[in-house]
């Protein structure tokens, strides 16, 4: 198999709502690349015309219209109509460098325990990396020798979202729960994703959902001192301001249903949650802003 034949194992999934310039950019970036993988759309009831331009612009991509904003759980959606062995999920402001697909099957084949790697990410359009980079590459947790890179506790636009948490951050509460059932997930410095921001990208209502979700994820999974010491943290330290109050606000509401899901992880993955918890809190990476 050579670097410019069609490889079958991989179906990229996207989600997008109401940004169609964007998705058509990156529908175009993957129709170029020499893995030709299937791609699958869930449009979160766009109302700008994003379903009508890929229907026209893009027939081989299978689109899907749930008709309501599903958030990340339309990966959910999307992933039931998958039928190759592993799934690269793109937001429609992000793109696959050319190779990364076939590298990303060869390593996931090569490691049947491996459940998600996460590539290198390039902000264009000045083709800098992310400074979230600098934390996978340093990331304090251990893992086998078999690992490609770095262990992770968590991986960037991963799948199988809990429906509660709809955007902001919903790939933790999945991570950890993988880890929970012996998968790794790990870092591969060869693989590179393309990442330009959307403009139409609300910054404080993402805040608000990623300071909720992080609540709801520190509760649902951390023991009950951790929990509280990272809340404290995190009241301490958020921007004082109407957008974190609306954070706390929204947690607090969503307490009944967190509270009856609560199920706290057992010592050992513990452990690298308090590490990755340490790590991040030094981030430039890692800030509440917006």
């Amino acid at each position: 198999m050579t670097g410019t034949t069609p490889d079958d194992r991989t179906t990229v999934v996207v989600i997008t709502h109401d940004r169609r310039a964007e998705l058509l950019r990156t529908l175009a970036q993957l129709r170029r690349l020499p893995e030709r993988p299937r791609v699958i759309v869930t449009d979160n009831a766009s109302a700008d015309g994003t379903a009508e331009a890929v229907a026209r612009d893009f027939p081989e991509v299978t689109l899907l219209r749930p008709h309501r904003n599903l958030g990340a759980a339309g990966r959910n959606l999307a992933v039931r109509h998958v039928r190759t062995p592993y799934v690269a999920f793109c937001d429609d402001d992000t793109w696959w460098e050319p190779g990364s697909l076939r590298r990303a099957a060869d390593l996931l084949d090569a490691r049947p325990r491996l459940a998600a790697l996460t590539a290198r990410i390039v902000v264009e359009p000045d083709g800098t990396e992310d400074p979230v980079v600098r934390e996978l590459r340093e990331s304090p947790l251990h893992g086998p020798d078999w690992l490609p890179g770095p262990a992770l506790g968590s991986f960037r636009a991963g799948g199988g979202f809990h429906p509660g948490l709809w955007l902001g951050g919903e790939e933790e509460l999945l991570a950890c729960d993988l880890q929970r059932q012996g998968w790794w997930l790990a870092y591969a410095e060869d693989l590179t994703v393309h990442h330009q921001a959307s403009r139409l990208r609300d910054s404080t209502a993402r805040r608000v959902l990623g300071i909720r979700n992080t609540l709801w994820f520190t509760w649902l999974r951390r023991p009950l001192l951790p929990a509280l010491r990272r809340t404290g943290h995190l009241m301490r330290t958020v921007p004082r301001d109407i957008a974190s109050a609306r954070a706390f606000a929204h947690a607090t509401a969503g307490l009944p249903w967190v509270l009856r899901q609560r199920d706290p992880v057992p010592p050992e993955l513990e452990r690298r949650l308090a590490a990755l918890e340490r790590a991040r809190r030094t981030s430039p990476a890692r800030r509440y802003v917006g």
